[in-house]
């Protein structure tokens, strides 16, 4: 059995949601995947996993700070081991050019050119106005 971390930082929930759909497929297919939001886990050893996959979404047109700071501090290990990234952003409902300028800008960031990126599209949350209160 592979034990597979799946690290993510996310602004509105969005990407932790899409990592738990990540892992149930990977525990479908008899691997033991572990989410985990990667604000406020500090110095995470890699060690004990046989592969690791990093997420984030882009928030003001950036990757989560926490996700690169984890990436940089990691990188050495995502090199060894089989790694993958997934960025999460509008951009991916239809603008290619601009998700994968925002994955390019993340490994220029990083130093971390992950073997496979996966592109999922965002969700843009609205807050409910009650007009009522105006």
């Amino acid at each position: 059995m592979t034990k597979i971390l799946i690290g993510y930082g996310t602004t509105e929930g969005h990407t932790g949601r899409i990592t738990e759909y990540i892992a149930d497929v990977m525990r479908s297919q008899g691997h033991e995947a572990q989410g985990l939001d990667l604000k406020g886990s500090k110095d995470l050893p890699l060690d004990s996993y046989d592969a690791v996959m990093v997420g984030g979404s882009i928030h003001m047109g950036k990757h989560e700070e926490h996700v690169a700071d984890f990436v940089r501090k990691n990188r050495v290990s995502l090199e060894r081991l089989p790694s993958a990234f997934f960025s999460v952003s509008l951009a991916a409902h239809g603008d290619m050019e601009n998700a994968r300028a925002y994955v390019e800008n993340f490994e220029q960031e990083t130093g971390w050119r992950p073997t496979q990126v996966g592109y999922f599209g965002g969700a843009l949350l609205y807050a409910s106005t009650d007009s009522s209160n105006a």
